[in-house]
C-alpha cells in the first residue's frame, strides 16, 4: 500500500505536509517522494512545515517494498530512487521550510528533517543513521549535509555506531533547534510558523538564498564520480544483500567484508 502526503493550510502563509504512510513506519516511497517534489516546486506560501503521523516521523527509504524481488532488482530500485531529486526539491524552496518531530527520525527519514531549515522536536523521541547496520554506503551528498548540520564528529557518530539518539542529545548535537513537550509540539511549532510567514518575503528568500549559496562546496568532478561510484559498489556487495535480508526477516546480519 503506497502512502501519501497530506497537504493542509493551518494559518496565513503557512502551508503543511503530513507524511500519512503509518502501516510502513512513515516510510518514504515513491509516491510520497514524488509528491514531495511536486509540492516543493509549486507551493509558495512562506513558511512550509513537514511532519509525520503517528509515532515515526519517517523511517527513511521504503525498504521493505525490496522483499520478493531479486537482489539486482532491489540495488537497480534504491540506485534509482528519487530521495535525493526529493531532497533537492525541497532544499530549493524559497521559504524557511520547519521539520516538526512529532515521531521517531530514522535514516532517510532524519536527513529528511535536516534538509529543513528548522527542527523541532518532542522530548522523547529518538533519532538515528542506520546505514552501517544495513551493509550501506551513504551518499556523499548526504554525509555532507549531516557535515554541515552537526560536525564532522557527530556524524562519524551517528554513521559509525548506528545507535538511537534521544531529543535532548539531538539538540546538543545540533540535528534539532528545539526540544518541547509533546504536548506542545503541535502549537508551538505553528507560533513559529507563524512568526516566520508574518516576516517580510523578500527577507526570507533573500536570506535563505544566501545561506545555501555559503553552503555550498566546489567538488572536484573527478572526486564527484569517485564517490558516486564507491556508493553505488556497495549496491553489488554480498554486504548489502545480506543486510538487505536480514532487515527483512528481523534477524542480525552476518557480514562478510565484501
Amino acid at each position: 500500500m503506497a502512502g501519501r502526503l497530506l497537504l493542509d493550510e493551518p494559518g496565513a502563509g503557512i502551508a503543511r505536509l503530513t507524511i500519512d504512510n503509518p502501516e510502513r513506519r512513515g516510510a518514504l516511497d515513491h509516491e510520497i517522494l514524488d509528491a514531495l517534489a511536486g509540492y516543493a516546486r509549486s507551493l509558495d506560501a512562506r513558511c512550509l512545515v513537514i511532519r509525520g503521523s503517528g509515532a515515526v516521523f519517517s523511517a527513511g527509504y521504503d525498504i521493505g517494498n525490496l522483499e520478493g524481488q531479486s537482489f539486482e532488482e532491489s540495488a537497480e530500485r534504491l540506485v534509482a530512487h528519487p530521495f535525493q531529486a526529493a531532497l533537492e526539491a525541497l532544499d530549493a524552496y524559497v521559504y524557511p521550510v520547519v521539520a516538526q518531530l512529532g515521531g521517531h527520525a530514522i535514516g532517510g527519514g532524519l536527513e529528511l528533517a535536516l534538509t529543513c531549515d528548522i527542527r523541532v522536536a518532542a522530548r522523547g523521541i529518538k533519532v538515528a543513521m542506520p546505514p552501517a547496520r544495513l551493509g550501506l554506503i551513504y551518499s556523499h551528498t548526504g554525509l555532507r549535509r549531516f557535515i554541515e548540520v552537526c560536525g564532522a564528529a557527530n556524524t562519524a557518530e551517528l554513521f559509525h555506531v548506528g545507535r538511537h539518539v534521544d531529543a535532548d542529545r539531538a539538540e546538543r548535537m545540533g540535528l534539532v533547534n528545539f526540544v518541547v513537550p509533546p504536548d506542545e509540539l503541535e502549537v508551538q511549532v505553528l507560533e513559529l510558523a507563524g512568526e516566520i510567514a508574518s516576516n517580510a518575503p523578500l527577507s526570507l528568500a533573500g536570506n535563505k538564498r544566501v545561506i545555501r549559496a555559503l553552503r555550498a562546496a566546489p567538488l572536484r568532478p573527478d572526486v564527484e564520480r569517485e564517490l558516486i561510484a564507491l556508493r553505488e559498489s556497495c549496491f553489488r556487495s554480498e554486504d548489502f544483500r545480506e543486510g538487505v535480508r536480514a532487515f527483512a526477516e528481523k534477524r542480525a546480519p552476518v557480514w562478510r567484508g565484501r
